[in-house]
């Protein structure tokens, strides 16, 4: 009997060491859990938050994400194409209006495939389409910077598109025909700073969505990569190496003056471009920026540039009539300008650029330099739109374009009228 006792006494702490061990075996587990679930939320290093803080400017989402200075980031710009208007995003963590509910997913899918966190596809006016270069660490390191930002409620207008555009589900269609997601590859014959540069011209700095002319349906035409294209009512010029509308003639140091100050001794910054460099370009580290330069340097040139006719020497004389009076003062009889103040004409590539568009705008509109820290003095261009008929802006235009060696197709006074009632 006693024997019975003490073989029960023992089956029974047998048993209170396994639930014990039970116990602990849920205790480490938890608190393994729980080690992995603090790891998770740990939040992230200045380093990476520093590394989104650089691409969020490389990709310059300031600019079209902001629609009230004082209120940067929270979205709401009215971005116009020729299909109607979208608005920007509120970049902000609001939890109600911004990113603030996102998850790493949710954010990584919205920029590598073009698809919001309810899973309806985004219009290319937000660049997906380049921004699938991005790598995963660095998509979250800029989704890591504008975690830090202020959180503004502000929603966001619904798109004013044509039909059947305003359906979403469209996209789908697009994306099967004209997007493929990927990230960058660096090309192993090539520097490190050449695949930087072009991580970033590719990838964030998207600077194709600009300078590459699109298809009837707003698609790049993929074998006209940075061949220039039409944007907001100017012309985005050519940036591979044609020789007179291109960057032939321009040194990689030109490229990185202009991107890092807004001018050089060859040209100025002018429409969405001024803004491309106060907002993105002239925050970038030196390095970024040489590479971008090093990479748009070593671009061929691409499509042929059409064969120009010479203009008429009536038109000519016209122009260079209106020049005389109205221009030299500050461009001189030569056209050399000043440079870094007033842009010189010879050789300009912009001038030549196949589409006149940018031309015309500024003689209609003027200009004004824009400054960075690198170039803080101001210059200024008065406006011609109340001054010179359509007639005298395309000879005046003709002129400077074909003038002291240049070479462009003449500007119709139609082009000019087009232009002129667009703005």
């Amino acid at each position: 009997m006693q024997m019975v006792r003490i073989r029960a006494v023992l089956r029974r702490l047998g048993e209170i060491l396994d639930m014990m061990r039970s116990i602990l075996a849920i205790g480490l587990l938890c608190s393994a859990a729980f080690a992995v679930g603090a790891a998770r939320a740990a939040p992230p290093s200045p380093d990476i938050i520093a590394r989104g803080h650089s691409l969020t400017d490389a990709a310059d989402c300031a600019s079209c994400h902001t629609s009230d200075p004082a209120q940067p980031f929270a979205g709401g710009r009215r971005i116009d194409t020729p299909f109607g208007a979208v608005y920007s995003a509120n970049l902000t963590p609001d939890r109600d209006t911004g990113i603030g509910t996102w998850s790493d997913d949710d954010f990584y899918r919205a920029l590598h495939d073009g698809i919001s966190p309810s899973g309806t596809p985004y219009y290319p006016a937000f660049p997906y389409p380049y921004f699938t270069r991005l790598t995963r660490d660095d998509v979250l390191a800029i989704r890591a910077y504008l975690a830090t930002l202020k959180p503004i409620k502000q929603s966001t207008p619904p798109p004013n598109l044509i039909w059947p555009l305003t359906h979403r589900a469209v996209m789908r269609g697009w994306n099967l025909l004209y997007f493929s997601p990927g990230t960058f590859e660096a090309n192993p014959q090539k520097s490190d700073q050449w695949n930087r540069g072009a991580y970033l011209v590719e990838g964030a700095g998207h600077c194709g969505a600009c300078h590459t002319p699109k298809n009837f349906f707003g698609a790049d035409i993929s074998d006209q990569m940075f061949g220039g294209g039409e944007i907001g009512g100017w012309f985005a010029p050519r940036l591979d190496s044609a020789p007179r509308s291109g960057l032939a003639s321009w040194s990689a140091d030109d490229i990185t003056e202009y991107l890092q100050s807004g001018r050089n001794g060859k040209s100025h910054a002018g429409g969405p471009m001024a803004e491309v460099i106060v907002h993105s370009t002239s925050r970038m580290s030196d390095a970024d920026v040489q590479a971008m330069a090093a990479y748009l340097k070593d671009l061929p040139a691409g499509v042929p540039e059409p064969a120009v006719t010479p203009p008429s020497s009536h038109q000519m004389a016209d122009g260079a009539n209106i020049y005389n009076g109205a221009c030299i003062a500050c461009h001189e009889a030569d056209g050399s300008g000043s440079p870094r103040v007033y842009p010189p004409l010879p050789g300009n590539a912009n001038l030549q650029s196949g589409n006149p568009l940018s031309t015309i705008r500024i003689i209609l509109d003027g200009a004004e330099t824009v400054t960075t820290p690198r170039a803080p003095n101001t210059g200024s261009m008065p406006a011609y739109a109340n001054k010179l008929t359509d007639q005298q802006i395309a000879d005046v235009a003709t002129y400077i374009r074909n003038a002291w060696g240049n070479a462009a197709s003449a500007v119709a006074a139609r082009r000019v009228a087009k232009a002129r009632a667009q703005h």
